[in-house]
This record gives structure tokens, sequence and C-alpha cells, in this order.
């Protein structure tokens, strides 16, 4: 997240436009999202009469900008807000939503103006597919971008050297509550086996944060006459890449073979630990990733979450993950499997979520013992 009282600038390279913005991370509470807010500073003598404008775009890029194919370009508009912002088209102080921009525009004089936007709320959040090593240029992502530029008017051709970007991030976060902890289990007959085999799985709740292990409750009712060789458990991501093609990609992005076996006749209760990290998977292509910022690490993609009456085909990509717990089953003709999959969403914290955690951890470590 971007860090709290720091202000984020930028100015084109004929020095006739600047940026200012307080944050440049919004977040998407489902129902509605952050809006955005800033400053433009401008100079009178560089801009030779030209306007100023600001855009908010949010585009699906899914190939590089010089690559095209009959001259389709790989990439498309989500969404597209233009604002004059100069020679202003209000009173100044009536464009003033916030106290960062009241204190910017104190600050930055008679030439600097606000600008503000909404975000609609059936835009995707900030993701990308990790690339590589070897590929280069940008990756398959959504992205968020703030431009501000000089023109002699909004549909005018725009010189690169009068125009400035900031990329921006939209994020989501746990919902409140704790949700029903995900539950799943199988009965399964086997031919020549008089009793069937019985498994189950569970995990302690349903959303987990970044970096937090994962606890899978594993229950194994073996009347059956064949023996459990193995149980293999794996945290899988699924990525839908549902804007332009609707293909899915189910990526493992943690694993552990327990070797763990059980005997006809035989029980098994058993906690087995996943902890899935990029830090495991940076040289894993395909993977997605939550949007970053120039120079910041990121982390694996956040379970996406959709208001109801979205159309899903027009959020890009939506990540969901899902535990999966295998038994190989012996037998005479080979072995087979048995599978179940634990659904559960994978997301940050609050911050004040977060924070909350740190005092109550402080308090009981400074308490009397």
């Amino acid at each position: 997240m971007s860090p709290k009282n720091v202000i984020f600038k930028k100015v084109c390279k004929d020095k006739s436009v600047g940026v200012y913005m307080g944050k440049r991370d919004f977040v998407d509470r489902v129902d509605s999202v952050e809006p955005l807010d800033g400053v433009i500073l401008v100079d009178p003598e560089a801009l030779q009469g030209r306007k100023v404008f600001v855009t908010l775009s949010c585009t699906f890029r899914y190939g590089r900008d010089d690559m095209d194919v009959m001259g389709i370009a790989f990439r498309r508009e989500l969404y597209l807000a233009t604002r004059q912002v100069y020679p202003p088209l209000q009173d100044r102080e009536k464009g003033i939503h916030t106290r960062v921009q009241a204190k910017l525009l104190r600050k930055l004089g008679n030439n600097s103006y606000p600008f503000f936007f909404e975000f609609p709320d059936n835009l995707p959040c900030s993701v990308a597919l990790q690339p590589a090593p070897s590929d280069v240029g940008k990756q398959c992502a959504v992205e968020f971008e703030i431009k501000a530029f000089s023109a002699e008017s909004q549909d005018a051709k725009v010189r690169k050297r009068s125009t400035v970007k900031l990329m921006l991030r939209k994020v989501q976060y746990a919902p409140e509550g704790e949700g029903i902890a995900p539950s799943v289990e199988t009965t399964r007959d086997f031919v020549m086996s008089d009793k069937p085999l019985h498994v189950k799985a569970s995990l302690d709740k349903e959303v987990y944060y970044h970096g937090e292990p994962i606890k899978v409750h594993v229950s194994v009712t073996n009347n059956s006459s064949k023996n459990i060789k193995n149980i293999i458990l794996s945290v899988d991501q699924i990525a839908n890449v549902v804007l332009y093609s609707n293909d899915s990609y189910a990526k493992c992005v943690d694993i552990e073979d327990s070797g763990d076996s059980v005997s006809p006749g035989a029980t098994l209760q058993k906690v087995y630990t996943m902890l899935p990290l990029l830090a495991n998977n940076r040289e894993r292509r395909g993977i997605a990733l939550d949007g970053k910022l120039k120079h910041e690490d990121t982390n694996l993609a956040s379970s996406s979450i959709v208001k109801d009456g979205v159309l899903k085909e027009v959020l890009g990509i939506m990540v969901s993950y899902r535990v999966m717990v295998k038994l190989i089953v012996g037998g005479m003709m080979g072995s087979s499997e048995v599978g179940l999959e634990v659904p559960f969403k994978l997301m940050h914290a609050k911050p004040d979520t977060v924070s909350r955690r740190r005092r109550l951890c402080s308090r009981n470590s400074s308490a009397p013992t």
C-alpha cells in the first residue's frame, strides 16, 4: 500500500503540467469504491494558450503495445473519463473534496487546480499475470492510470512532452465477518469392496490473509479393501481471463506430498499446513499477481469479489483459490485417485484490522505473567 503522509508528484518534460496526489491505492468495497482526487499545477507561459485535461483510464492489456494483428492492438479500454482542469469550468473552491487537496492548493498557489473522479463499481481490481523470466515488454494485466496533458482541445493530438502519467492501483480487502468455514466430504465405492472409503477435508475459516498458514483438516475412514498409498495436498490458483477468451489457468502455488498411507479398515485424522507464497513461485509464468506500482514488490493475486449483477465478462481477470486433497488408491489394475476441492479466499487484511491485532499482541506480550 502507498505510505501515508506522502505526496506523489510527477511533471511532464516541457514543465507545463504537473500532477500531485495524496495516494495511489484506492479501495474497492464491492458496493462502492474510494473516489480519486488530486491537484494539477500548470505553467501558463509554457502552455502557450493550450488547455489542460485529466483522464482516468482502466485498461486490459493482453500483449505488448507494439504488437498488433490486422491493425488490432492487444489492449482494450474498459473505462475512460476526461475532465478539463484549465481553464477551469467551475469555481476552484467548489472542486475541493478533501483536506489533502485543500493543503496542496494553498501550498502550490494560484496556478494549481483540483480534479476529482469516481470509479464505477463494475471495474476489476488491479491484477497481472506473471511473465516468464525471458519475456520482454508489458505483461497481461488490468491497469489503472491517471494522465494529465495539455492540448488545443480534448481530441487534438497530444505531444508526449506535454503529457504526464501516474499508475494507480485498485485493491480489495477481506470482507467483514468470518463467513462459513468450508468443508467438503465424499464417499467412494469400489468394485469388489463391500464397504466404502469416506474422506472429509475442512478449513478453519473462509478467508485467509496473504502470508498466513492454512491448516487443512483431513479425515479418512477407509472401510474398503483398498490401500491408500499416499495423500497429496496442493493449493491451486485459478485465473479466469474472461474478457477476450474465457481461458482458465490453474496453477499450483503450494504442494505437500505427505507420504501418508491408510490401510484397509484403518482411519486417519491429521492437520496439514499449507503456505502459498509468491516467494516460492517467482519463476513461474502465468501466475496471477496483485497489481504493483513501479519499484514495489507484490504478492499472489487476491481473490476476486464481485458485486451482484455485474457482468463477469468485463472484469478482465478473475482469481479464485482452492485446496486440493488427493488420495492415491492402490489396486490390482493400477492406482486411481479420489480428490476433494475446498474453496477459500486469499486476501489482504484491512489496515485497521492489522493495527488492532498488533496492539492486542503488544498488550498481551507486556501483560504481567
